[in-house]
């Protein structure tokens, strides 16, 4: 049997952009018949919110999609970094965050800026909507999805999936 290819989402808190990629992600390999073939989580690189569920803002824009989150937020940990095969940071933030945290080649060369996936050419990042208004959860919620899909079809690219 395959090993389960192992996503990690990132942002700052765990309540807006980590949780709501994690769910268009998740929601993407159902519709796709592929949920059996991913170990799939978020966290941020802060803890002010463990514990908490995702923002109310964030949860309502996926609800409108079929999209239900009902992760608990919790801060990314040492072991992390090893358990995960991809670890997917929403800005250059998050990014100095993680790599921060280790000197290991291997595990900085599993951190990418999830906006890269995206099928324009606008910036690689997922900008935080927290102090923004609610078209700015609908705008993240497009991002996200679609960077799904672009990862998703990296993942097959590189081979990852049969």
């Amino acid at each position: 049997m395959k090993q389960k290819i192992k996503v990690l989402f990132i942002c700052l808190g765990n309540i807006c952009r980590s949780p709501a990629a994690q769910g268009a992600f998740e929601n993407l390999i159902k519709n796709k018949g592929l949920e059996n073939q991913f170990e799939i989580d978020s966290c941020g690189t802060s803890g002010y919110h463990d514990g908490d569920l995702p923002d109310p803002r964030t949860r309502k824009t996926a609800e409108k999609r079929g999209i239900h989150l009902t992760h608990k937020s919790r801060k990314l940990n040492k072991k992390d970094l090893t358990h995960f095969d991809f670890l997917l940071v929403m800005d250059e933030i998050n990014f100095q965050d993680v790599i921060s945290l280790t000197n290991d080649i291997i595990i900085q060369e599993k951190i990418f800026l999830f906006g890269q996936f995206r099928s324009d050419q606008g910036a690689p990042i997922v900008p935080d909507p927290y102090y923004k208004n609610e078209s700015a959860f609908e705008m993240v919620q497009d991002l996200v999805e679609d960077c799904s899909l672009g990862f998703l079809n990296f993942l097959g690219e590189e081979k990852c999936l049969k």
